[in-house]
């Protein structure tokens, strides 16, 4: 009899376990597109100017050269980070290797361990340049759907993905992802601290065609708490490059020359 009623149980919970497993492949499929959208599978370098905005009016600008490897085999990206403007930041350096990441100066000719949720400037963290991988860094379930509209007042049906770190090396340890799930194209990011509270929201917008791909060439800040507080990341310039990997070494920051 008990081996009936367990026999009994495992045929009504099966489903309930296969319908669980299909929401979370789905979920895993929409953000995998979301990052191949958003990040090319292959090595490359872009410029990006961040623009810091206090009450609608400019307050700083910087800009900076960002050296993309993609290695296939471990599914990850390694970054090089080149400070170019403004001119007394020029020559600094930030690399990103696995899940390290380091600050070269080279005033002092010394690199130090730094984190990816420090501040970069204004609203932008270092994790906010860096190329990164949610697939590889949370997990995802679907919350539901949404219609809203996105950055350039175009009405969206959006899927929304809430994503939970893997892992505490991340930027924020939960986000929530409004994606349009007929392109994958990221529409807004809502991202947390760990105490639950809300840091920031992003915005994505300017979709156009780099690398074989359209991409969003602004990303919008918001700070959670004051959304006179806004940061502007543009990405510009996308061209495909064979990155050395020699360059994505703490020891070669020193010497690095970007030739």
């Amino acid at each position: 009899m008990k081996f009936v009623f367990r026999t009994l149980l495992l045929s009504l919970l099966l489903p309930v376990f296969a319908g669980q497993a299909s929401a979370t492949d789905d979920a895993a499929a929409l953000l995998q597109r979301a990052d191949e959208v958003r990040n090319p599978r292959q090595s490359y370098r872009l410029t990006s100017t961040l623009i810091e905005y206090r009450n609608g009016k400019e307050i700083s600008r910087n800009q900076l050269a960002v050296f993309t490897r993609y290695e296939a085999e471990q599914q990850q990206f390694r970054n090089l980070i080149r400070f170019l403007q403004p001119r007394r930041d020029n020559g600094k350096l930030l690399l990103k290797d696995g899940a390290d990441l380091w600050f070269y100066d080279p005033a002092g000719k010394a690199s130090i361990r730094i984190s990816a949720q420090q501040r970069l400037l204004g609203q932008a963290a270092n994790g906010d340049v860096v190329t990164t991988d949610l697939r590889r860094d949370y997990s995802a379930v679907i919350s539901g759907t949404e219609t809203l509209n996105d950055a350039e007042g175009q009405l969206r049906q959006t899927v929304l993905l809430e994503l939970t770190a893997r892992h505490p090396d991340v930027t924020y340890p939960r986000m929530q992802l409004w994606l349009d799930p007929k392109n994958g194209q990221s529409v807004k990011t809502a991202l947390y601290a760990q105490s639950g509270s809300l840091l920031k929201t992003a915005w994505f917008r300017h979709y156009k065609d780099a690398l074989g791909q359209l991409r969003p060439q602004e990303t919008i800040i918001i700070d959670g708490l004051n959304p006179q507080l806004v940061t502007v990341i543009q990405s510009q310039d996308h061209q495909a490059m064979d990155v050395p990997a020699q360059w994505l070494q703490r020891q070669a920051l020193e010497s690095f020359t970007g030739r």
